[in-house]
């Protein structure tokens, strides 16, 4: 009997042990940045450590070798869309992102194989892409490394690395131009609906014709008399073809109609235009 109730305890205290977890905190907790980009996305996987008091590049880090630029599983990046990354083309997928991190020079490395654990499989003819980057000296530590996703413009982005005192950043271009030149003439076709406003922005935006430009911006504007930000973009196109008198009146127009919908920037925009303006002439 003594024996039976001895067995029932210990097994008892097993199916307890297993039922029971315990969550704590990760050391290095993993983010996922997913960024719209042009006309696709970059997503970023990666698991960050923190500085804890230590001295990271040169020593956690050592110069001149590989890292997983991270913790944990190798960090990975995703383009939907073909870039083209400090002039090198990359085809659209996912990618092992590497790096070898050196006092005055890194190696930025794209590596085809997203299956690491971390370095120790890693074989160089399977990169997509390697290239050289220069750091930089952060005049603040950064506790936790951080990828980021930064000046991102219509065609155009910067990936930085930071940590500790340094940052690393790289230029990722989209292109994207015959893509939407293509669409713009295709959606511009049809008698009515047509897209005056985003067409005449990409235009603006993009240095293209502005005569064009501020053709479909006053049609823009005929079509919604009330939209101020569609009014300023028009004034906005003016002052770029040094038509200051014309861009002047537009930019009134759109600032009262801004006041009126108490939209502080659209104020703002235009009363920083109208001075540019009035300077010019």
């Amino acid at each position: 009997m003594k024996k039976s109730i001895a067995t029932l305890a210990v097994a008892a205290l097993a199916i307890g042990g297993t039922a029971q977890t315990l969550k704590t905190p990760a050391p290095s907790p993993t983010q996922t940045l997913k960024q719209n980009f042009a006309l696709n996305d970059i997503t970023i996987e990666y698991s960050r450590p923190s500085v804890k008091g230590r001295i990271v590049f040169g020593d956690l880090v050592p110069y001149d070798k590989l890292w997983r630029t991270g913790a944990n599983a190798s960090t990975k990046i995703a383009f939907t869309d073909n870039v083209t990354i400090e002039g090198n083309t990359v085809p659209a997928g996912t990618y092992s992102l590497f790096t070898i991190p050196g006092k005055t020079e890194w190696t930025i490395i794209l590596n085809k194989n997203i299956s690491f654990g971390g370095t120790g499989d890693y074989k160089q003819e399977e990169d997509q892409l390697r290239f050289k980057a220069k750091p930089t000296a952060l005049a603040d530590n950064v506790e936790t490394f951080t990828i980021n996703v930064a000046d991102i413009k219509p065609t155009t982005a910067t990936i930085e690395l930071t940590w500790e005192k340094t940052r690393v950043a790289f230029a990722v271009t989209a292109n994207i131009d015959s893509t939407v030149m293509k669409n713009i003439e295709s959606v511009m076709s049809p008698a009515d609906k047509r897209p005056y406003f985003q067409a005449a922005s990409y235009y603006y935006n993009n240095g293209k014709d502005m005569k064009k430009a501020l053709e479909w911006a006053s049609k823009a504007v005929d079509l919604n008399p009330k939209a101020y930000y569609m009014i300023h973009l028009k004034a906005k196109i003016q002052m770029d073809l040094k038509d200051y008198k014309g861009a002047i009146t537009t930019a009134e127009q759109s600032m009262a109609m801004a006041k009126e919908a108490k939209s502080d920037d659209y104020i703002k925009l235009n009363e920083k235009l109208i001075a540019e303006a009035k300077k010019a002439k």
